[in-house]
């Protein structure tokens, strides 16, 4: 049993003195001595029962005492604590420091808890950035469409980071410039001989306002001629007259055919109404007959007019008609 009670007693020590470096974390307060950071063992203590790492915080405060800012443990807590990156604000306030960019505790932590990568935003603001647009299309007052690529020069601006406009609103405001310049040019060719003309009118514009970027400059990369978009219009738009000319022709003529057919049923039903009123001669003639208004000489003496008309009628048609040699 004494081997067994033995090896039960080493487990248990071993146990306890994890559990004691664990919980006293006695290394990290020794190192945070010799490296002057002024901390207790009762602070470390307290932080791993807020669960927050005491290695964070000492390594922080190590490394802003020796880049000599003043930072406190309290404030990388309550960073910690809130879900932001302690180790990003800390680099980032220490080249910021090197570069003479002013960046507080408090602003650098704003940035950081806004979603903003807060180092990468002091880089920018010491190496500018350049940014290449989308291919921008816009057409000239006479009519030619030039398609230009512009590169925008720009730094971070810190004290706008918070509550500032990102890439694509300063992309989409050089993008309305470029349009703009090139759209106010008489003539595509004055565009092509001085590209230079649209940096300066966009820069003119303060397009960086309200953004979290300061716009250094504003490079033509590339312009090229694309189509002749005024005579495109002028083809349409004489396509729409024609197309609007030969419907009203159609519709004009659809109105004469229309009318036409209606003097012809118009005519058709007064010959029916002729034929119809000729039908009712005979039976009026023998009615007369019947009646006694109309004897047998006055039917004749009808007759030989009728007769006398129709030979008037073909004599004048004889007569008219185009001799046969």
């Amino acid at each position: 049993m004494e081997p067994v009670f033995l090896i039960l007693v080493t487990v248990g020590i071993i146990v306890g003195l994890f559990l004691f470096f664990y919980i006293i974390p006695l290394n990290l307060w020794i190192t945070a001595v010799f490296s002057g950071v002024n901390i207790s063992i009762s602070q470390l203590i307290f932080m791993r029962i807020r669960k927050v790492p005491p290695a964070l915080v000492v390594n922080a405060l190590i490394n802003s005492t020796k880049a000599g800012l003043r930072v406190t443990s309290n404030d990388i807590e309550t960073h910690y604590l809130a879900g932001g990156n302690v180790n990003a604000v800390i680099r980032a306030m220490i080249s910021a420091d090197k570069a003479n960019i002013p960046l507080d505790w408090k602003m650098s932590t704003a940035i950081n808890l806004a979603g903003r990568d807060v180092f990468e935003a002091v880089q920018m603001s010491v190496n500018p950035k350049v940014i290449d647009t989308p291919p921008v299309s816009a057409v000239a007052k006479d009519g030619i469409q030039l398609v230009c690529r512009a590169r925008v020069t720009v730094r971070t601006n810190i004290t706008k980071l918070v509550g500032g406009a990102g890439e694509e609103t300063v992309l989409a405001r050089v993008g309305e410039g470029i349009v703009s310049s090139i759209g106010s040019a008489n003539s595509h060719k004055d565009v092509l001989e001085n590209p230079d003309s649209i940096s300066k009118v966009v820069l003119k514009k303060g397009l960086d306002a309200g953004t979290a970027f300061e716009i250094l400059s504003i490079d033509i990369a590339d312009i090229d001629v694309g189509k002749n978009i005024g005579a495109q219009l002028q083809m349409d738009q004489a396509n729409a007259d024609k197309n609007i000319a030969q419907a009203k022709a159609e519709e004009r003529r659809a109105m004469a055919v229309a009318q036409e057919q209606e003097m012809k049923a118009k005519a058709q039903e007064a010959r029916a109404k002729v034929i119809e009123a000729e039908a009712q001669i005979p039976l009026a003639m023998a009615e007369s007959f019947r009646s006694g208004n109309l004897g047998i000489m006055d039917y004749y003496r009808m007759k030989n007019i009728q007769a006398d008309t129709g030979m008037r009628e073909s004599l004048g048609g004889n007569t008219n008609a185009p001799r046969k040699d």
